[in-house]
């Protein structure tokens, strides 16, 4: 394998955020270690997205998942990037011709963390608080739990949205426990929610790592980064994930366990207005992840009943 080198860089595309090009330098890093390269073999290209410029309307008004991808998935394609750096959890669950996502890091702790500018926990909230989500997962799940309050569109990166709670347009908002943990941001005030309590959404914690399907020299550097384990509980998710259409439009959460050589996966879906939640639960070895998710997804969608995911109420 011809090894990048200073003067032929290894291309690794990402978008602009503090935890996006965390993600970026993490993958940098073990590719370092792994191949015993210097860091200037590397070159981190910075790619803005749809997603990344249009933060005044909900994502599914947009576009939905592939925001956030698009224009580094054509970077990718046209060759002028080796690999891409993503968060899997905005991934589509079919990439484009030519394209593979097969590589994950190990994954980072899967909770959402309910955050507040007094450290105040999701009991605390009083009646009417508003709680600012551009999450349609979270928005059902919210409203599900705690009808009660009141939920605001709230976009933007975690600096973004601190600074929205500091202007006071929310009292409190949902961020993802990995995303906290890569940044080192100890000082946010937050509570982790248990996975029983909220679960989460499919893939998150997990960084996810594209490339050319006929790249073999990124196929060999990438493979000796792998996460098995976190690549068999993502098989499972997003095939679950696929099963149901998953997308910015349906409020859906699964997560995976590996216990003993065995897959434990658990799933719902919610109406968006949240006034109903199916959940189903199961278990196979841990190489039938994916047909695990399929046969759990496809249990859902024949118990729910027609328009279930249509929006029947603002939440």
């Amino acid at each position: 394998m011809r090894k990048p080198t200073p003067a032929s860089p290894f291309r690794i595309g990402t978008r602009g955020s503090p935890l996006a090009l965390a993600q970026a330098h993490e993958t940098r890093a073990r590719l370092m270690e792994a191949w015993d390269l210097v860091e200037e073999a590397f070159e981190i290209v910075v790619i803005k997205t749809t997603g990344d410029r249009v933060l005044d309307r909900p994502l599914k008004e947009i576009g939905g998942k592939g925001l956030f991808t698009r224009e580094i998935e054509e970077a990718l394609l046209d060759g002028s990037l080796d690999i891409a750096v993503h968060s899997t959890k905005d991934m589509p669950t079919l990439q484009p011709d030519g394209l593979v996502l097969d590589t994950f890091l190990p994954r980072e702790d899967v909770r959402d963390a309910f955050v507040t500018l007094d450290g105040r926990g999701f009991g605390d909230l009083a009646e009417g608080t508003v709680v600012g989500t551009s999450s349609l997962r979270r928005r059902a799940q919210l409203a599900q739990r705690r009808p009660d309050l009141k939920v605001v569109e709230f976009r933007g990166n975690v600096q973004t949205r601190m600074a929205k709670l500091r202007d006071g347009v929310a009292e409190a908002t949902f961020l993802a426990m990995a995303g906290l943990n890569r940044l080192g941001m100890e000082d946010v005030p937050r509570t982790a929610v248990e996975t029983s309590d909220m679960l989460p959404a499919v893939a998150q914690g997990a960084i996810g790592i594209e490339r050319r399907v006929d790249d073999s020299r990124a196929a060999e550097m990438l493979e000796a980064i792998h996460h098995r384990d976190t690549g068999l509980r993502i098989a499972c998710e997003r095939a679950f994930l696929r099963k149901v259409d998953g997308s910015c439009e349906t409020p859906i959460a699964g997560l995976a366990d590996l216990e003993g050589g065995k897959i434990a996966f658990r799933c719902e879906i919610l109406r968006p207005d949240g006034s109903d939640v199916l959940t189903e639960a199961g278990e196979a070895g841990a190489s039938d992840g994916p047909a695990l998710g399929m046969e759990l997804g496809a249990k859902l969608l024949d118990r729910a009943p027609a328009g279930f995911f249509d929006w029947r109420a603002e939440v």
